[in-house]
């Protein structure tokens, strides 16, 4: 594997087992919960992160996933924990079925996605970044639902 794909996919599984940590044991109310207006739950970043992911791999290998409904993805719930858990594992196992697959001429090659046009490197970066920007947003989300009661 390359270098460079070994190390996203490194940080990839800490932040996958961050999410896990972080949803494990919530119940549906708090996986579903909403801090405020315009801000999303739990279970819809980690669906939305699921979806990005996919569509980043498939991109990088040249691939047209087709097209993302990324207002649904903010929208969606979940009814359990588990639900998402198994989301997180189907995240690993995509990356380690492409990623072996991913090579330096993918990763230089430009890439064209919704937001833009960069290298597949970029867009490898850009999976990681993304991936813990939204788990410390679910961090905080489940702490403000925790904090609810007290207030």
């Amino acid at each position: 594997m390359e270098p460079a794909v070994e190390s996203a996919r490194a940080q990839l599984r800490i932040i996958h087992d961050g999410y896990r940590e972080t949803v494990r044991g919530m119940d549906k109310a708090g996986l579903n919960w909403r801090p405020g207006a315009e801000t999303n739950s739990a279970a819809a970043l980690v669906i939305h992160v699921a979806a990005s992911e996919a569509a980043i791999l498939n991109a990088i290998k040249g691939n047209d996933a087709g097209p993302r409904d990324m207002a649904a993805e903010f929208h969606a719930t979940a009814e359990s924990d588990t639900e998402l858990l198994a989301r997180l594992d189907e995240m690993d196992a995509r990356f380690d079925q492409i990623g072996p697959s991913i090579t330096a001429a993918d990763l230089a090659a430009p890439r064209q996605r919704p937001n833009g046009t960069q290298t597949g490197l970029y867009w490898l970066i850009h999976a990681v970044g993304h991936g813990r920007e939204h788990l410390g947003h679910i961090q905080l989300t489940k702490q403000l639902y925790a904090a609810r009661a007290d207030m």
